[in-house]
């Protein structure tokens, strides 16, 4: 196409002065290498960044795994207390316990009359089977008077072997 050009002449020899005219590669390393750089940081940042919400993860995943837990240990505990806060548990439990049901009681009017009239506890009826298991011992009457029921104190033993009545073995209360 065109044969080999001379030396420039005016004003392209003018621009041909301003611009190099060998190969320069110099002036392109410094800026590979701040691409590089700057890539290589960039990766280097999201690693660690995804690293830390990856434990992060790991992290809430376990707690909500513990509240998980704990919410179910807590109802389960709320079941335990409203079974055992119903009337029926109230009443067995109480009855294992030697409570009877209260008598008929009397009331103080603003103006300190008696009105109604009290009455005293029925006694327990006996049980065929007890609550609890009986201690083996050789005397079985020595027993009874060793170990008073909870809140009551030891039946006193009758002379003639009679059973005692009502009012000698109703506990008493003191008013409240």
């Amino acid at each position: 196409m065109s044969a080999a050009r001379g030396p420039l002449k005016g004003r392209a020899a003018r621009l041909g002065r301003l611009m190099p005219s060998g190969p320069s590669s110099a002036a392109r390393t410094p800026f590979v290498l701040l691409v590089v750089l700057l890539l290589g940081g960039g990766l280097i940042t999201l690693l660690l960044l995804n690293s830390a919400l990856n434990q992060g993860s790991f992290k809430l995943r376990e707690l909500k795994d513990r509240t998980t837990e704990l919410t179910d240990e807590e109802q389960a505990l709320q079941r335990d207390v409203d079974a055992n806060a119903a009337p029926d548990a109230l009443e067995r439990r109480a009855r294992e316990l030697g409570m009877v049901p209260g008598g008929s009681p009397a009331f103080l009017g603003p103006d300190g009359k008696v009105l109604g009239e009290p009455t005293v506890a029925p006694s327990p009826k006996p049980s065929r089977t007890p609550s609890r298991a009986p201690a083996r011992t050789a005397d079985p009457a020595r027993t009874r008077e060793a170990t008073p029921g909870p809140g009551t104190s030891a039946p006193k033993p009758t002379p003639t072997g009679t059973t005692p009545t009502a009012t000698e073995t109703a506990p008493t209360t003191s008013g409240r």
